[in-house]
């Protein structure tokens, strides 16, 4: 299939890129390089039915010529981050949702067989019931969470009234290498990994007692390809590990010292997918073991080397917004 991966570039993305490659599929990549790095892709550059476009999906004019000839679109450009979100509504705004209408808009232009979209856990917000079933309300809590919800709206829209062929996954805590390394605090494993390097204690919220359905990258690409195979259409999925796991048990894989922080408000103690759904209707399945992960992510640890250093009092003036706008 000609296929194109909007962020192909990042850390999902890419490794989405790379498995469609091997696949035999042709990959167009359009990436504005502002999450994404080309290191990513230094293998897929080296393949003949590799090509890239640098642009942005908020410019409908500079993408539409991408899509021409295309059979299978996957939407992951995003902004992604919370305090950032609450600082920056605007911008989330304007990438996850007005951005998302224009791959959408040039997606059925262009007549693609298959479209699908990354959408997030976070829709959940604070569940009240776990495993997490597609049919527990949506409640974001911040506006990250809300703009990916609002997207994969227009996504299942687009597919009920103009007949897309489209699908949405609602990921749980995706990690792996290639993860992102920036310069705002975010994702526990690049918290972790950049503090196991320098020795310094792993900067545990809480009891450090809170679960995460944590799920592999090779995992999560394998259930884009999957959605993409099938005739499924107007539908979402969650993808999650069929388990979860305390950052407790992390830091135990990891081997070192902790420092606890103040509990965020906001944040559920579990997230934990409910995937009967996606195991009946995709047989879809995620394989690789948590802790076999994390052996695999330490092995490509240098990846982690640049990434910032946070302790408690860096991480407690980069998150005074989420307290202050969050707590109830």
């Amino acid at each position: 299939m000609n296929t194109l991966v909007t962020g192909g570039a990042g850390f999902i993305g890419s490794h989405l890129t790379d498995l469609l490659l091997s696949r035999g599929h042709k990959v167009t990549v359009i990436d504005n390089l502002c999450g994404g790095w080309m290191k990513n892709l230094e293998s897929a550059v080296r393949h003949p039915n590799f090509s890239f476009a640098q642009a942005d999906i908020r410019d409908r004019s500079a993408i539409a010529p991408h899509f021409r000839g295309v059979d299978w679109v996957f939407h992951l450009a995003a902004l992604a981050d919370i305090v950032p979100s609450i600082e920056k509504p605007r911008d989330y705004f304007e990438t996850n949702v007005d951005g998302t209408y224009n791959v959408l808009e040039a997606a059925k232009e262009a007549n693609v067989k298959r479209f699908i979209y990354a959408a997030s856990s976070s829709c959940y917000g604070i569940p009240s019931q776990y495993p997490t079933p597609e049919t527990a309300p949506a409640s974001p809590q911040y506006p990250y969470a809300l703009t990916k919800y609002l997207g994969e709206q227009l996504v299942l829209h687009w597919s009920q009234v103009y007949k897309l062929p489209a699908l949405a996954l609602r990921l749980f805590n995706v990690f792996g290498p290639r993860s992102r390394t920036t310069g705002v605090y975010g994702a526990v494993f690049g918290v972790f990994l950049a503090q196991k390097l320098h020795g310094r204690p792993y900067t545990v919220v809480g009891d450090g007692n809170q679960t995460r359905d944590f799920t592999y990258v090779s995992d999560v690409a394998d259930a884009f390809l999957t959605a993409a195979e099938s005739h499924l259409t107007n539908d979402f999925f969650n993808v999650g590990s069929s388990g979860h796991y305390s950052v407790n048990s992390l830091v135990s894989l990891l081997g070192g010292e902790v420092a606890y922080i103040p509990k965020r408000p906001g944040e559920p103690d579990c997230t934990f997918a409910d995937v009967s759904k996606i195991a009946s209707k995709l047989k879809w399945k995620a394989k690789v073991p948590f802790a076999e992960g994390v052996k695999q992510i330490l092995e490509k640890i240098d990846h982690f080397r640049d990434a910032p250093l946070w302790d408690p009092q860096s991480i407690q003036k980069a998150t005074a917004s989420w307290f202050q706008y969050l707590q109830k």
